[in-house]
């Protein structure tokens, strides 16, 4: 799985508005500052996320971004899939509508895996829990792991 510059920056954004909590609504320039992401860029990523419905946004003085809901009901993978699409997908497609014959048989089952492991932790980790720096069990111990930390 590769996580897009779209996809990080969307995350890191909702993160920001998720710490400003009842503040009222930030600026997409102040959110830009704060986490170094090209203005412009940002910009489609908020239509986007707005969209989505992942956040509201007022115009005028006063306005700005604010999450759509609690963050403790968006996970990353619903942002992720809001600007990218599906967390998992070979050659563009979603991995049950993929057939292989032969010795490539097996493919199918492992993408399959590979997409329900993604899916046990970017759907269970909130803009919450990020925020807090309390990740849950699960992805603190993989990340434990020394591992995983190194580049094959």
């Amino acid at each position: 799985m590769r996580i897009s510059a779209r996809a990080d920056y969307a995350v890191r954004a909702l993160l920001e508005l998720a710490a400003s909590g009842d503040e009222g609504p930030v600026k997409a320039e102040a959110i830009a500052r704060a986490q170094g992401i090209p203005h412009k860029f940002l910009e489609g990523i908020l239509t986007d996320l707005r969209r989505g419905r992942l956040v509201v946004s007022r115009r005028g003085g006063s306005g700005g971004h604010r999450l759509a809901a609690p963050a403790d009901s968006i996970t990353v993978a619903d942002v992720i899939r809001v600007v990218d699409g599906p967390l998992v997908s070979v050659r563009g497609a979603r991995p049950p509508d993929l057939s292989y014959t032969g010795p490539a048989e097996s493919l199918l089952p492992l993408w399959i895996a590979v997409r329900a492991n993604v899916r046990k932790i970017l759907d269970e980790v909130t803009l919450a829990d990020v925020a807090a720096g309390r990740l849950p069990a699960l992805v603190t111990s993989l990340a434990e792991d020394p591992e995983a930390w190194t580049n094959p």
